[in-house]
């Protein structure tokens, strides 16, 4: 049973699936806003932020592995709201 343990990979080794998932889904909704508001920009900078988008998200699960995970991720879609405006297309409704 003990070589079975000193096998196991640790844990953190894996992005935890729900976490990818969670960001991953986050990132999507920004991606659908940006398409929401596509008329308000211009061709290439609709371009190059969905370019960045699909980066982004190509790299979660690397990044989602690092201790710093929340953090980061956090930073990146401050940034993208920035940009996409998503944080204000909150529903008032749902606030405490």
């Amino acid at each position: 049973m003990s070589r079975l343990l000193t096998h196991a990979r640790p844990a953190s080794v894996f992005a935890p699936a729900s976490l990818t998932d969670f960001y991953r889904d986050e990132f999507l909704k920004h991606r659908h806003c940006l398409e929401q508001q596509r008329d308000c920009f211009s061709e290439v900078a609709v371009e190059e932020v969905d370019a960045a988008l699909a980066r982004v998200m190509g790299r979660l699960d690397t990044l989602c592995r690092r201790h710093d995970c929340n953090q980061v991720v956090s930073e990146l879609l401050k940034q993208f709201d920035v940009l996409t405006g998503l944080s204000a297309w909150s529903d008032p409704k749902t606030l405490h």
